[in-house]
């Protein structure tokens, strides 16, 4: 069973005006180019049909205008989700949307989709409200999320704290929200997040930001001693574990981000285990026309046991009793 686990939606309510079939971008207050809406987002029957055509039975909505949003956008995305899934039985799952700092009303409401709309996941971005993932505030979020039985899906920010320095070239989508990623995994870690929280699971989009590419310097940097941070209280943390042993044993990967470039997940197999990554598309944003989400799924399939795993093997990682 292939199942979809970054796959985008828009309730038709929040489609901005001059969206259409052509992308309308939001830029931020910078400049920096920030989301694209299109009609693609709404059409959940297109959805379907670019399924159909690729192979893929199951797909995990999520949508960027509830992540790490106001309460009323959560609650008309995880609503909208469930009609989703209510509309094509089996062919969608909701994930939930609820802003790790909202407060009592927003934990209600990730209570409400774990325990009445069934997700089994809640959404934030890689770094917001200008904290990263490893600030102490954020301990209650991932202590209901682990006792709600909710894995974390870890989506690139779609807005950067620090966005000026990507002022051109759409630098921002282009790389910077991978650096913000690459940022948030190691966060994650030597800020101890997953030593307080043992049976927290979190779903890293876009292969930890193409992680495996700079994880040879990521270990270099882990000796405090010799890189002489050993005692600073921001800079000389290191986690309980070897830092690989969390990449290998706590955190779950998916494929998207790459725009449907397979070599891009061969390249990082040479890093992270093939066991900890999950299928994902980033549909219909990074990628759009059915054939080149097919080409995706074939070129997974190419990589014999590894991309076996990848495409149903590994679904148990974040689906209770699913798997290939």
């Amino acid at each position: 069973m292939i199942v979809d686990f970054q796959h985008h939606f828009l309730p038709r309510e929040l489609l901005p005006e001059g969206a259409g079939d052509k992308p309308f971008t939001r830029y931020d207050e910078h400049g920096v180019p920030s989301y694209s809406f299109h009609n693609l987002l709404v059409d959940l029957d297109a959805h379907v049909e670019m399924m159909d055509a690729a192979g893929i039975d199951a797909a995990v909505l999520s949508c960027a205008e509830g992540m790490c949003s106001s309460l009323e956008k959560s609650v008309l995305c995880n609503d909208a989700a469930k009609a989703a899934e209510r509309a094509w039985p089996g062919r969608f799952i909701g994930t939930a949307h609820a802003h790790p700092l909202g407060g009592p009303d927003a934990m209600r409401e990730l209570s409400r989709c774990a325990d009445e709309l069934g997700f089994p996941g809640v959404v934030i971005t890689s770094e917001f409200d200008g904290i990263g993932l490893d600030a102490p505030e954020l301990d209650p979020f991932w202590a209901e999320a682990t006792r709600l039985g909710l894995y974390v899906f870890v989506h690139p920010a779609l807005r950067l704290t620090h966005a000026r320095q990507f002022d051109a070239y759409d630098l921002a989508r282009a790389v910077g929200r991978e650096f913000s990623l690459v940022q948030a995994t190691v966060r994650l870690i030597n800020g101890g997040v997953f030593d307080r929280h043992p049976d927290l699971t979190i779903q890293m989009a876009h292969l930890g930001g193409g992680i495996a590419s700079v994880l040879g310097r990521i270990r270099s940097y882990q000796d405090r001693e010799f890189w002489g941070t050993a005692g600073n209280e921001r800079h000389g943390r290191n986690p309980d574990g070897d830092f690989d042993s969390y990449l290998a044993e706590r955190m779950v990967f998916d494929t998207a981000g790459f725009c449907g470039d397979a070599r891009s997940v061969a390249t990082s197999l040479v890093e992270l285990p093939a066991e900890r990554i999950v299928f994902a598309s980033d549909y219909p944003q990074e990628i759009r026309k059915p054939a080149a989400v097919k080409a995706f799924v074939d070129g997974i399939r190419a990589l014999g046991d590894a991309g076996a795993g990848i495409l149903g093997g590994n679904n148990g990682l974040l689906l209770s009793g699913a798997a290939g």
